[in-house]
C-alpha cells in the first residue's frame, strides 16, 4: 500500500504531531485552509470516513473526541470539523481524516 498518511502514522514521513494516543493522531495540515487547520486520522488505515463508520465506531468516536480537546487547548471560539469523503466529495488522500478548522469566522456554504 502507498499511503501517505500511513507513512505519516509509522514515522517514514515527517508531520508537525500536535496530539496522538494509541489509536488517532493528529498533526498540522501542510496547506492550511484557517489560521487552525488540523487532519486527525485513525492510525489504522481506512480509506474514507464511511469505512471507519463500518469498521470502528469507537475510533471514530475517538477522532471527534480528539477534535474537541485539540479546540479546547487552542481556546477556539468556535471550530469547524469536516470529512470529505469519495472523490466527488473533495477527498485527495484516501486515508480517512478529519479536518478541523478554526482561528477565525467561518463562512457557510464553504465552497
Amino acid at each position: 500500500m502507498n499511503c501517505l498518511f500511513c507513512a505519516i502514522v509509522t514515522g517514514d514521513i515527517p508531520a508537525s504531531k500536535v496530539k496522538e494516543n494509541a489509536n488517532v493522531l493528529a498533526f498540522n495540515d501542510i496547506n492550511p485552509q484557517a489560521p487552525t487547520h488540523i487532519l486527525i486520522i485513525p492510525k489504522a488505515h481506512y480509506e474514507n470516513a464511511a469505512e471507519l463508520a463500518a469498521a470502528d465506531q469507537k475510533v471514530l468516536g475517538e477522532l471527534f473526541a480528539m477534535a474537541r480537546e485539540i479546540a479546547d487547548e487552542k481556546t477556539l471560539n468556535g471550530y469547524r470539523t469536516v470529512f470529505n469523503t469519495g472523490e466527488d466529495g473533495g477527498q485527495t488522500v484516501f486515508h480517512a481524516h478529519l479536518h478541523l478548522l478554526g482561528g477565525r469566522s467561518l463562512q457557510w456554504p464553504p465552497g
